[in-house]
């Protein structure tokens, strides 16, 4: 390779198709501080985005893609560049992200739970199975309390 190889660039449509970020999202990001202004082409004035653009980008999406709130991915990305001294912060955010996936994930497994029960309750109704139906009802009433309980947690 040469030492004046360029790095490809991209217009926001093509980062947009390779981030799966829509370009709202991109100009939004970049709007609130997620990520650095982005060049703008010298007679076009629009956006071009290099390959490190891509990479941020890509660590920005893999972010959302959690869930994390857009207050959360500015402070982690902004102590990217900060490096070991921002540890304790990164370790920070991403473990109460990790508490949020985890609450999530219990909440769908109870929801999952619940529509298994009524999935159950129904072929019991079909079936003409009143007691069955009955107690199936009573058990789904437990698990929508303890869906209430998880969900004000």
């Amino acid at each position: 390779m040469s030492a004046n190889t360029t790095s490809r660039e991209y217009t926001i449509k093509e980062t947009a198709a390779l981030t799966g970020l829509p370009a709202s999202t991109l100009r939004y990001y970049e709007s609130i501080g997620v990520i650095a202004p982005i060049e703008r082409g010298a007679s076009s004035g629009h956006r071009v985005y290099g390959e490190d653009d891509i990479d941020r980008l890509m660590s920005v999406a893999c972010l959302a893609a959690t869930g994390m709130s857009v207050s959360d991915m500015r402070k982690y990305v902004a102590n990217v560049p900060l490096g070991c001294s921002a540890a304790q912060d990164q370790i920070e955010l991403l473990a109460a992200q990790k508490e949020r996936l985890a609450k999530e994930a219990k909440q769908i497994a109870l929801r999952r739970r619940y529509v298994a029960l009524k999935i159950d309750y129904w072929h019991a109704v079909e079936a003409g199975d009143d007691e069955r139906a009955e107690l199936i009802g009573a058990s789904a009433l437990e698990l929508a309390d303890e869906m209430k309980k998880i969900g004000k947690a």
